[in-house]
């Protein structure tokens, strides 16, 4: 069973009186607390026990929060860190960021946007839990491969568990990489064929002339080269499931006669005077629009709405984000075995990555990047380094949070900036961005839009001088 007990924050801090504050609000927020008065003793604590996130003080005796931190990172950074310090500069964020810190925060603490950072780098945690126990529901359903426990793929579940018992012909669309593959075989692992074989035709890989006597068999001597009998695909699916992967591309001929199959049960090998009656379930697939097709005259109406008796959309992965934890680790464990690795984790920054990727190629994408993650892998923890750089950087410009311009601090010495100066010249570079429009603004900056106005506020920046508008 998934474990329901509320995350556990680690509060490090030799200040009593700013622990005891810090335990009361986040007691009031849902979560367990538990204390240290310096970083020694949050390092042994973290190496007996180690907490769902710390919010670690910076200024301590025995042993510094930055030290302690790096020392946390180095031996676990699934751990998030986030260092608070009321002595902000910006060289000593990028020190904590480098050493492993989740994020940076500045005393006295902005609440709002404490909780926001403590809650953006949990969500893959409490995502993570609730693995085991989906996986084991959907292997009872043998849905085993089919993983998600987002909105759009429960309700994927829900229908298959109701179409695949029955002999209904399905279409399955989707983007390319999605797994429409998956859901075919899932269906016939659950219909009342699976004892029978489910044969799988990439109708884009066969040429125009070979069609119909792959898919329908031959006689010999039917043509050249044809010097014995071939049953044919649909044959070698009796009793079974026949699944045709891009069924757009099927030419118009071999679509006359797969209409023929699904309307009147028989086939017709090549070179045959007679037909064959098969009993066989149809599944297709496709990412191109069939409706569009028909009215272009690509697509034969008939045969289309003869497929499309059930059809099921495959949500892209932009539409189900929540499952990218649970997915990305059913990827990096099956590399790890595979490729005799050891991984037992992926830090949060490299999960926040991935959450924010817009994934146009979809799950086999992020098959193919959890992949190449682990050949790359040197430590046992996946990190943001081992990621396609394409990834951080779309990420880093769709955020905003790419590297700092110069046009913002055409000095580029940033020692000479404090934290307060950064974030004022980041709010307005971010609100020139999004023509004024504090919404869109603070989903860039990753903040609450009152957040935000506190800021602008508080910077002089509200009554318009700098930034027009109250944009929604």
């Amino acid at each position: 069973m998934v474990d329901s007990s509320p995350p556990l924050i680690l509060i490090v801090d030799d200040d009593s009186a700013h622990r005891l504050m810090l335990k009361t609000l986040l007691d009031d927020w849902g979560y367990r607390v538990d204390e240290a008065g310096d970083g020694l003793a949050a390092v042994e604590y973290c190496r007996k026990s180690p907490p769902d996130l710390v919010l670690m003080d910076v200024r301590m005796p025995v042993m510094d929060g930055m030290e302690a931190a790096s020392e946390i990172h180095n031996y676990n950074p699934a751990v998030p860190i986030i260092i608070m310090t009321a002595y902000s500069s910006v060289p000593s964020a990028v020190k904590a960021l480098r050493g492993g810190a989740y994020d940076y925060l500045t005393k006295p603490l902005d609440f709002d946007a404490l909780r926001l950072t403590i809650e953006r780098a949990m969500e893959h945690r409490q995502l993570k839990e609730e693995n085991k126990e989906l996986k084991e529901q959907l292997a009872r359903l043998r849905l085993p491969e089919i993983l998600g426990r987002s909105p759009a793929m429960d309700r994927l579940a829900e229908i298959l568990t109701m179409v695949a018992p029955s002999e209904a012909t399905v279409l399955i669309t989707g983007e390319s990489g999605t797994g429409k593959g998956l859901v075919a075989r899932a269906i016939h692992a659950n219909s009342n064929r699976r004892k029978g074989q489910i044969v799988e035709v990439n109708c884009a890989a066969i040429p125009e002339t070979l069609v119909e006597s792959e898919l329908f068999g031959y006689e010999k001597g039917a043509f050249t080269g044809a010097d014995r009998r071939r049953k044919g695909r649909f044959l070698s699916a009796d009793k079974g499931t026949i699944f045709l992967d891009e069924i757009a591309e099927l030419p118009l001929s071999a679509q006359a006669k797969l209409l023929r199959v699904l309307q009147d049960g028989v086939i017709q090998p090549v070179g045959s005077d007679t037909t064959v009656t098969v009993d066989v379930r149809v599944v297709a697939a496709t990412n191109q629009d069939l409706k569009h097709m028909v009215s272009e005259g690509l697509f034969r109406e008939d045969l289309y709405y003869r497929l499309n008796v059930v059809a099921i959309e495959v949500p892209p992965l932009r539409e189900r984000r929540d499952d990218i934890p649970m997915l990305a680790e059913h990827f990096w464990m099956r590399f790890s075995e595979k490729n005799r690795k050891l991984v037992r984790g992926m830090n949060p920054k490299a999960m926040d990555i991935l959450l924010k990727y817009s994934w146009p190629g979809n799950v086999r994408e992020l098959e193919n990047v959890m992949e190449r993650a682990v050949i790359l892998l040197q430590g046992e923890f996946i990190t943001e380094k081992e990621l396609p750089l394409n990834l951080k950087r779309q990420v880093a410009e769709e955020t905003g949070m790419e590297e700092m311009p110069r046009d913002v601090f055409p000095e580029y010495n940033m020692a000479e900036y404090t934290l307060a100066d950064m974030e004022k010249r980041m709010i307005f570079q971010v609100l020139g961005a999004t023509g004024g429009n504090k919404s869109a603004a603070a989903r860039r900056l990753g903040i609450t839009r009152r957040t935000l106005k506190l800021k602008l506020k508080k910077y002089a920046l509200e009554d318009g001088s700098s930034v027009s508008g109250d944009g929604d």
